[in-house]
């Protein structure tokens, strides 16, 4: 019992992180109808700007993880704006597949000057929070899930305040509804789109640095695995729903977990995919999602 206790908090924590990169998914994917492929990325850039600014730091202590994590978050919330305004804006007016291969591209992109700033070679994250184990019984808790569950918490709960209890989330629900309609009652488009880019690139940022905290190992190509696995997360919970992103990224955490911890664990990279076909087939709309006619 102890055991499955373990991994289920362990999965929880998991999880929680590809929440937070599904959510960013999910964000851009309401006001705009695209996947941002181009987001694993920047999770990626989170960790490394945690890594050089974790440096600042001698020693873990809670003032200075936060301190990084904000620094994280604000990087690539600039970096999520100026994707936004250089690669997708000039192709509002063009087609999905237009746009899709451009976010393809700007992926390849990032993961390139990654290569040639940071270095191909992995490199060792530091430590930015405090870290300990508590053992009850025979049950060993690691304090980084609970501080990884704590985070994404209150990320979570600022992210809620902010779209359902602010004048620029009403904005970006109004935009994400009839953005036609939204322009004639004078909500700047291009403003909320870049800002809806940059809160999504902000979570992100925070995944990535949770990520490197918990597995202090990164690389250029560290956003592949996580980014594939929050967008089936997304479908999961139902693409372009907040709610079904969080749920969905904690479901596959979960069962990601369960499974490497079975006699299947050689299928856990493909469970994901699987999971993916299997609400393609039978729930398109995903978890929490709503099936909505377009007119063509």
């Amino acid at each position: 019992m102890s055991e499955f206790i373990q991994q289920l908090i362990n999965g929880l924590s998991v999880g929680a992180m590809y929440a937070l990169i599904a959510i960013g998914y999910t964000l851009v994917y309401g006001v705009l109808r695209f996947i941002n492929f181009a987001h694993s990325d920047v999770f990626m850039v989170g960790s490394f700007t945690g890594l050089y600014a974790g440096r600042a730091f001698t020693q873990a202590s809670w003032a200075g993880g936060v301190t990084v994590m904000l620094v994280s978050m604000l990087a690539c919330a600039v970096l999520g704006i100026v994707i936004e305004r250089v690669a997708y804006k000039p192709l509002r007016s063009r087609s999905k597949l237009t746009v899709l291969i451009t976010a393809i591209g700007v992926s390849m992109l990032l993961q390139n000057v990654a290569q040639l700033v940071f270095g191909t070679n992995q490199q060792a994250f530091p430590d930015t929070l405090p870290a300990t184990t508590f053992q009850l019984g025979k049950l060993v808790v690691s304090s980084k899930d609970l501080v990884v569950l704590g985070f994404t918490l209150c990320l979570l709960g600022g992210l809620e305040y902010i779209v359902l209890k602010t004048r620029i989330g009403t904005a970006m629900r109004a935009v994400s509804f009839n953005p036609q309609a939204a322009a004639l009652m004078g909500i700047p488009i291009d403003r909320i789109i870049s800002f809806t880019f940059g809160l999504g690139s902000a979570l992100a940022a925070a995944g990535g640095f949770l990520w490197a905290y918990k597995f202090p190992r990164i690389d250029p190509f560290m956003g592949v695995a996580p980014g594939l696995t929050a967008f089936v997360a997304a479908v999961l919970g139902g693409i372009g729903n907040i709610t079904g992103a969080a749920l969905g990224g904690l479901m596959l955490g979960v069962i990601e977990t369960m499974v490497k911890g079975s006699r299947w664990s050689t299928w856990t990279e493909a469970i994901a995919f699987v999971l993916l076909i299997l609400v393609l087939l039978f729930k398109p709309a995903g978890l929490l999602g709503r099936v909505q006619a377009e007119k063509v």
